[in-house]
């Protein structure tokens, strides 16, 4: 029976930490209560590995279960973001881009007078107001979003917003990856 990809490899790993501490198989087999038979087996792998005979071995060594099976660390999960500053919008990536959606923060200065630009894309798009208000067009709509709002909408729809002032407009957004691919592309 071939074993889980998650488990590939165990066979070695057992074998190897058995060695590290001097121990035969008879020695192990005896420790641990499991026949040296099923334990050649798991070293080479033609036996699957099984919660019931690895807790056994994780106590015989003094391993814990992960460190036994060789389980990977996740890793830092933290984002390292780095803004980007395009006609006076700071624009934060706040995913690492590689889900199904994609988070960015947004600074706006307040500009009242300039003329907000339409787009339309594949996609699907959700905005918060952290603070400050946002002018969101969405079609013929003309939209106030306050501090605490949240607007969502298809982004085949024609869209666009601006900050019509008189304070800095900050937002949280959210795209699917064909609305990020578009943003991000159009704010680079």
């Amino acid at each position: 029976m071939a074993q889980h990809d998650d488990l590939a490899g165990i066979g070695d790993r057992l074998r190897a930490i058995r060695e590290s501490r001097g121990m035969t198989l008879r020695a192990v087999s005896e420790a641990s209560g499991i026949s040296i038979s099923t334990l050649s087996r798991l070293e080479s792998g033609s036996r699957r590995a099984q919660l019931d005979l690895l807790l056994p071995l994780a106590r015989l060594y003094r391993l814990p279960l992960d460190d036994l099976v060789g389980v990977p660390a996740l890793g830092d999960p933290r984002i390292h973001p780095r803004p980007r500053l395009r006609d006076g919008v700071v624009t934060v990536p706040l995913s690492g881009g590689t889900g199904s959606w994609e988070a960015f923060k947004q600074v706006h200065p307040p500009s009242p007078d300039k003329p907000i630009r339409q787009w339309v894309h594949p996609g699907w798009d959700w905005i918060y107001v952290i603070s400050g208000r946002m002018r969101l067009l969405l079609a013929d709509d003309d939209l106030i979003i306050e501090a605490g709002e949240a607007a969502e909408f298809d982004t085949r729809v024609p869209h666009g917003f601006g900050n019509p002032g008189p304070d800095a407009l900050e937002v949280l957004c959210l795209f699917n990856a064909q609305g990020a691919r578009v943003h991000t592309r159009a704010s680079a």
